[in-house]
C-alpha cells in the first residue's frame, strides 16, 4: 500500500487494545511509523508500533496523536490529570480521540488544547473489530474541517467512510446515538430469537423472514445468522462497555433535555448479562443471559467435543474468555 500521509507528520497512538491496536495495525502495514503507548507494551509491540515509555513521550514525539481508550475517565485522566501532557504537545498538534467519550467532557478538552494551539478531533468510529482489520471502518467526527482534512490520509488506513458531523463533541454525540440503536437492535433481537426457539421455529428461516420484512436490522443480518450456528464473533464490543455506552447514552440525553423512554430494555439486557456473568463476552452473548433467565434456551447446543468452535461459549461458568 502506498503511504499516503504527508510526510513532516509523525504519528503516535495512545490505547492499543482491542480496537486501538487494529487501527494501529493498518496504518502501519501501510508503511506509516507508529510511535505507542499502552499500559501493556505487548499490545503496542502487537500492533507493529514502536513503544514509548508513557503518553507524554508519544505527546512530544508526535505531530498527530491518536486517542483510543474506554471513556471520558481515561480519557481526561491520560490529557488533562497528568500535569506534563499538555505542555508536551507540540505546536499545531492534532489529537483524535476514536474513544465513546461524553460529548460534555470533550467540549472541555477541546477548549483546553484550543488554549496551547493543539486542534482536538472527537472521532467515533463504528463497525466493530472485523472492520477495523479490513481498514473499513465508519468515522463520525467533530471539530475543525481543517484539521480533519490535515489527518485524513492516516484515517484512510482504517476507516472507509469519514463524516464531518459539526463542532467539538458533535462526532461523539453521534457516536452516542448510533450506539445506543446498536443496543437496542441487538437486545431486542436477542429475545426475540429466544422467543422464536422456544416457540420451536425454524431459527434460520426466522431469520429470513425479518430480513425480508419491517423487523430487519444490523443484529438480524449480520449477528444473529452466525449466533445461530454457534459463531458469537468474539472480538467485538462486550456486554460491559455496551451498558457503559448505553449509560453515556441516557447522561447525554439528560444533559439534552430529551426524553430517554427506550433505555430501559437495553439497560436490563445489559445489566442482565453482566450479573450474570457474561460481562467481559463479547456483547451478542446476551441471548443466553436471556436465555438463562427463560428456561435455560440456547439457539445453538455446542458439540461435546472441546475442538468444537462453539464449544465454551454457551455458559459463562463453563469457562472464561
Amino acid at each position: 500500500m502506498t503511504d499516503t500521509t504527508a510526510p513532516t507528520d509523525r504519528i503516535g497512538f495512545i490505547g492499543l487494545g482491542n480496537m486501538g491496536g487494529r487501527m494501529t495495525r493498518r496504518i502501519v502495514d501501510g508503511g506509516v511509523p507508529v510511535h505507542g503507548f499502552d499500559m501493556q507494551r505487548a499490545a503496542v509491540e502487537a500492533a507493529g508500533a514502536s513503544p514509548l515509555g508513557s503518553a507524554v513521550e508519544v505527546a512530544e514525539q508526535s505531530d498527530v496523536v491518536f486517542l483510543s481508550l474506554p471513556d471520558s475517565k481515561v480519557v481526561e485522566r491520560v490529557l488533562l490529570a497528568d500535569e506534563a501532557f499538555i505542555p508536551a504537545l507540540r505546536d499545531g498538534a492534532v489529537v483524535v480521540d476514536l474513544s465513546t467519550a461524553s460529548p460534555s467532557s470533550t467540549q472541555r478538552i477541546h477548549e483546553k488544547l484550543a488554549a496551547r494551539g493543539v486542534h482536538y478531533l472527537d472521532a467515533g468510529i463504528s463497525g466493530g473489530a472485523a472492520a477495523a482489520e479490513k481498514g473499513a471502518l465508519t468515522l463520525m467526527v467533530g471539530g475543525d474541517a481543517g484539521a480533519l482534512d490535515r489527518v485524513r490520509p492516516v484515517l484512510a488506513h482504517f476507516a472507509t467512510n469519514v463524516f464531518l458531523m459539526g463542532g467539538s463533541g458533535a462526532g461523539h454525540s453521534t457516536k452516542l446515538l448510533n450506539n445506543f440503536l446498536n443496543a437496542i437492535s441487538l437486545s431486542a433481537t436477542a429475545e426475540v430469537m429466544v422467543a422464536a426457539k422456544k416457540a420451536g421455529l425454524d431459527l434460520a428461516t426466522v431469520l429470513d423472514v425479518l430480513n425480508a420484512s419491517s423487523g430487519v436490522n444490523f443484529a438480524t443480518l449480520n449477528r444473529f445468522p452466525k449466533i445461530i450456528t454457534g459463531d458469537y464473533l468474539k472480538g467485538g464490543l462486550t456486554n460491559a462497555l455496551m451498558m457503559k455506552d448505553v449509560v453515556l447514552y441516557v447522561d447525554h440525553l439528560h444533559e439534552l433535555g430529551v426524553a430517554s423512554l427506550n433505555a430501559p430494555g437495553p439497560m436490563a439486557s445489559f445489566g442482565l448479562a453482566q450479573s450474570l456473568g457474561y460481562a467481559d463476552q463479547i456483547s451478542n452473548t446476551v441471548v443466553d443471559a436471556i436465555g438463562d433467565v427463560s428456561g435455560h434456551v440456547r439457539l445453538h447446543e455446542p458439540d461435546a467435543s472441546p475442538d468444537s468452535p462453539a464449544a465454551g461459549t454457551a455458559r459463562p461458568t463453563d469457562t472464561k474468555d
